[in-house]
């Protein structure tokens, strides 16, 4: 039987209700009314439930996902999701660099406030080279212990004598009933392992930086939202998508238009799905959070809403600070709140974690606490994984090898946080040759992808044409 993950409407409603809860909006009637019918609580982990419902809860499920859409959420003033209402409550929002390419038309989304005089600074490729092989090698290293519980990764890795973590998980030398307690992501055991590798194997972390390589290079940065919608039906592949990618997907196939798509019927609208597009904006930008940010707000806007479209806008001025080579961690962390509403979820969850990572020795203890205080959340939720990304790349001073493995170590969406850490942490060690061979070796110089004419690229090539779609004074 085929049970598509991420859009059963009895799945669906689960999650609305738990993302109801977290965003201020009284839906305990409505949950009640579904719980009295029969209606199943959402997946803990997995994209779908075992067993379907019947045609009435299915119904049901429908008509209160629409029911739920129409509550007013508490949150909504300090947690907006139109770029110019995210600029005005944030007091810091960077200025931004003039941009030559802006011939002035009048249609081009506003990026930041007053303008000033002088340039960015450039990025050399072998920075960029540098970044799209942390983010290749971060992913990697995440992939086998995807959807894993946190202690069932510290077993794996404990038993291995790989922990703290410091390279490659591997099966060899694992007992029996450790590994039936805690089975390897079943779709990357075969290719992340460490006596599997071969290559950058395809996963959706590496296949969204090529969409938006893509997007560049056909639209440039004056790129609408509509853009990367069409895009995507040209590009990718339905299957590839996930949570709210795949409900968006969904939605433009049923004719629901950007910016409508990152909220109908989508629960998974604050989830990490936007942050993990964010670095091509990052990258292209270099000295210019303003623009990064406004890039990453454009394209998170077909799939995402408040936090969910913030860890975009976070993660890009982040990138966009450490691709300049002036600047560390610390810096570029502070210089990705100052787009992020003060008052928002996730800033505060990213400021607690750094100040958390800052003051204690132990990381595990950083993640003890942060799964303490952010366990409410789905694993795949952008508020905690945005904040052990930070929490990662701070405890480890943005080493690299200390930030993706610190990240992966921490659980939640595994290889999409070592994903992040990594392409930070490559861009701040500057050159391919500055990260550790045990990490880029094994990639082979090669990725599987099956977008456009991408499969088989170059870490190397990627970095020059992703050169060519950046701002340069």
């Amino acid at each position: 039987m085929l049970r598509l993950t991420w859009v059963q409407p009895e799945d669906l409603l689960g999650h609305e209700l738990h993302q109801a809860a977290q965003d201020g909006r009284e839906a305990d009637p409505i949950a009640a009314r579904w719980h009295a019918a029969g209606g199943p609580r959402a997946p803990l982990r997995a994209g779908a439930s075992a067993t379907p419902a019947s045609p009435y809860l299915r119904a049901l499920a429908t008509d209160l996902l629409d029911e739920l859409a129409d509550l007013p959420s508490e949150l909504a003033d300090q947690e907006p999701t139109e770029l110019a209402s995210v600029m005005t409550r944030c007091p810091d929002w960077p200025v931004r660099r003039p941009d030559p390419t802006d011939v002035g038309d009048g249609d081009r989304t506003p990026t930041a406030g007053t303008e000033v005089p002088g340039v960015s600074p450039a990025v050399a490729v072998p920075r960029l080279e540098a970044a799209w092989l942390g983010r290749a090698a971060g992913c990697l290293l995440g992939k086998p212990v995807e959807k894993l519980p946190l202690h069932g990764i510290r077993a794996l890795a404990k038993a291995t004598g790989n922990w703290p973590l410091h390279t490659w998980f591997t099966a060899r030398g694992l007992p029996t009933e450790l590994t039936d307690a805690y089975p390897w992501n079943r779709r990357s055991a075969s290719t992340s392992l460490a006596e599997n590798i071969d290559g950058m194997p395809e996963d959706d972390d590496l296949n969204y930086p090529l969409l938006n390589l893509l997007l560049l290079q056909r639209h440039g940065r004056r790129f609408t939202t509509a853009d990367v919608a069409r895009l995507w039906l040209d590009e990718l592949p339905a299957g590839r998508t996930f949570t709210a990618e795949r409900v968006a997907y969904r939605n433009l196939l049923a004719g629901v238009e950007p910016p409508r798509t990152a909220h109908h019927r989508n629960p998974f609208r604050e989830w990490i799905g936007a942050l993990i597009r964010a670095d091509v904006h990052g990258w292209t930008n270099p000295g210019d959070p303003a623009a990064a940010a406004a890039q990453a707000h454009r394209d998170a806007a077909l799939t995402h809403t408040a936090n969910g479209v913030y860890a975009a806008m976070f993660t890009a001025a982040t990138i966009a600070e450490a691709a300049t080579g002036r600047s560390d961690i610390h810096a570029c962390l502070r210089t990705g709140l100052t787009v992020v509403p003060p008052a928002s979820r996730l800033a505060k969850a990213v400021h607690h974690a750094v100040r958390l990572a800052h003051s204690t020795v132990d990381f595990e203890k950083v993640v003890d606490v942060l799964h303490t205080t952010y366990g409410d959340y789905h694993w795949v939720h952008a508020l905690p994984n945005t904040a052990l990304i930070a929490a990662a790349l701070t405890h480890a001073d943005g080493d690299f090898s200390g930030s993706v493995c610190r990240a992966v170590s921490g659980g939640w969406d595994t290889d999409s946080n070592g994903a992040t850490a990594g392409s930070v942490a490559g861009l701040l060690a500057g050159a391919p040759a500055a990260l550790p061979e045990r990490w880029t070796t094994p990639l082979k110089n090669r990725l599987a992808t099956s977008l456009a004419d991408f499969n088989g690229i170059g870490f190397d090539t990627l970095a020059q044409l992703t050169h060519r779609e950046t701002r340069h004074p």
